[in-house]
């Protein structure tokens, strides 16, 4: 049966016992391509397990639905702002973005990984370096895993992930990203940037730093929080303000991670663009159609 599924360019992958996704992909020698898929579970596995099924549906659908973000909005630069180890850059160029990747990282041992992660792909550089409000250096809680943060748990962080209880405290580098960002697009004809942000509770610090430079980008991603992980962290109608007040308007949230016994959902991913970036695109591409 699986032999059937790729020759018919179907890639299954499994999610867990008794779940399936199934995508179509590019098979040999058939120039088809498809960003559908299609989830199929063991009856009644679904019921039992549905929010554990979810997240890792929502994943799949998260991935996608930025690659068509990438690809209406015309995206030719992606920053990446706390890559860990590289996955969300590895999600986008299995879902077919090919532009420029600049990823940072600041945890020493985990941006090793990053960097070997990078190391084949031309047009995927690494930064040793947190982003944030200012330039200088702060303290960061660093722990196994994705979760280190400049700011200390909540009681209830510390409770939910057990991980957090032993962190260890290291130095970090913070930069400014609009002191940057003439250097990571130089050389980009066009550059029509797109912002990722997963930074454990301190993306609008990392929002922060881009000052009026805002304006600049297409599109961007925040992880925004209902039930808060750590302290200070700003929660969703506060993030949500200050992103919209810069002009972005939310094409769609994604459920992150939730309380599985209360259902609460504890953070969001949440997608936006800048509508009038679109609406220059299509004009330029009109110019340069009519001439």
């Amino acid at each position: 049966m699986l032999g059937l599924l790729r020759f018919a360019g179907i890639r299954a992958e499994p999610l867990m016992p008794g779940a399936v996704l199934l995508t179509r992909g590019r098979p040999p020698r058939v120039p088809v391509r498809s960003h559908s898929g299609v989830l199929l579970v063991r009856p009644g596995r679904a019921r039992r397990e549905w929010f554990g099924l979810e997240r890792l549906f929502a994943q799949h659908h998260v991935t996608e639905h930025v690659a068509a973000i990438l690809r209406l909005y015309q995206v030719n630069c992606v920053l990446d702002v706390g890559a860990n180890r590289g996955q969300y850059a590895k999600s986008l160029r299995r879902a077919g973005y090919r532009g420029w990747i600049h990823s940072f990282e600041p945890v020493p041992r985990v941006f090793a990984a990053l960097a070997d992660a990078a190391a084949a792909d031309p047009r995927w550089e690494v930064h040793r370096m947190a982003l944030g409000r200012d330039d200088g250096e702060l303290e960061m809680n660093v722990v196994q895993g994705t979760m280190s943060s400049f700011l200390p748990s909540t009681d209830f962080g510390a409770a939910r992930y057990s991980r957090l209880q032993d962190s260890v405290a290291q130095k970090a580098d913070v930069r400014r990203l609009d002191g940057l960002l003439d250097s990571l697009l130089a050389g980009i004809e066009d550059p029509r940037p797109y912002l990722k942000m997963d930074t454990q509770g301190f993306d609008l610090e990392a929002f922060a730093g881009l000052g009026r430079r805002s304006a600049d980008f297409v599109g961007m991603q925040s992880e925004v929080a209902m039930v808060t992980i750590y302290d200070g962290m700003p929660r969703l109608p506060e993030s949500l303000a200050a992103y919209e007040q810069a002009g972005f308007e939310v094409t769609a949230f994604y459920p992150v991670s939730r309380d599985t016994p209360t259902a609460r959902v504890l953070e969001f991913d949440a997608v936006m663009v800048r509508p009038e970036a679109l609406l220059a695109s299509w004009s330029c591409g009109a110019v340069r159609r009519g001439s």
